[in-house]
C-alpha cells in the first residue's frame, strides 16, 4: 500500500485491522510524527520556524498567519488541513489518522484534544480501528481542555466552552458546554463582523 493509498482508505473510514497493510504504513509515519514533534517541542523556535516545522509534520505549507504555542503533539500528521489565520495554543493532542480539517479564524485553546478514531465496540473487534473525520468551521473557538471526538463536525463561529466533551455535531452560530456537550445558546449573528 502506498502512502497516498493509506490516505485514500482512512478517509474513505474504512476500518484499520490489526496486522493489516495499512496498520504497517502507519507505524513509520508516527514515528516520523514523534521526530518532528520532538523538534518541534524540544526547544525554542522563532514563529516562522514553528510553521516550517508543522508544515513539515502534515505534509503541506501552512499560512504565514497561523500560529501554534508549542508543546504540540499527534502520532501521524498527515491527515492534517488547516486554514488561514489559525491559532492552537499550547500542548495540543491531534489523533488526525481519519482526518482534521479546522478552518479559517479558528481559535483552538490549550490542552484541547481532537480524536478521529475509535476502537471496535466488540470485545473481538476491540483492536480494529475505525477512522472518522474531525471538521472545525471558520472562526470557531474551542475553550480549554475541550474534547472533540471523532466524525464531529462544528459548524462556523461557534464556541466549544473549556473542559467540553463534543460526542455530537455543533451547529453554526451556537455556543456548546458541558459533558457531553449540549448547546448552551445561539449566537446573534453581526453583518459587519
Amino acid at each position: 500500500m502506498e502512502p497516498r493509498e493509506l490516505l485514500e482508505h482512512l478517509n474513505a473510514r474504512k476500518p484499520l485491522i490489526n496486522g493489516s497493510e495499512a496498520i504497517k504504513l502507519l507505524r513509520p509515519y508516527a514515528r516520523e510524527a514523534m521526530r518532528v514533534t520532538a523538534e518541534l517541542n524540544g526547544a525554542y523556535h522563532e514563529p516562522d520556524e514553528v510553521r516550517k516545522l508543522f508544515s513539515r509534520l502534515i505534509g503541506k505549507d501552512v499560512d504565514e498567519a497561523f500560529c501554534l504555542f508549542p508543546p504540540f503533539y499527534t502520532d501521524f500528521g498527515k491527515n492534517i488541513t488547516v486554514g488561514k489565520n489559525v491559532f492552537i495554543n499550547s500542548c495540543c493532542q491531534f489523533q488526525d489518522q481519519g482526518g482534521i480539517t479546522i478552518g479559517d479564524d479558528a481559535l483552538i485553546g490549550h490542552r484541547v484534544v481532537i480524536a478521529t478514531l475509535n476502537h471496535g465496540i466488540q470485545a473481538n473487534d476491540r483492536v480494529s480501528l475505525y477512522p472518522a473525520p474531525t471538521t472545525i468551521g471558520n472562526r470557531v473557538w474551542i475553550g480549554a481542555g475541550a474534547v472533540v471526538l471523532p466524525g464531529v463536525t462544528i459548524g462556523d463561529n461557534a464556541i466549544i466552552a473549556a473542559g467540553a466533551v463534543v460526542t455530537k455535531d455543533v451547529p453554526a452560530n451556537t455556543i456548546v458546554g458541558g459533558v457531553p456537550a449540549k448547546i448552551i445558546k445561539k449566537i446573534e449573528t453581526v453583518d459587519n463582523i
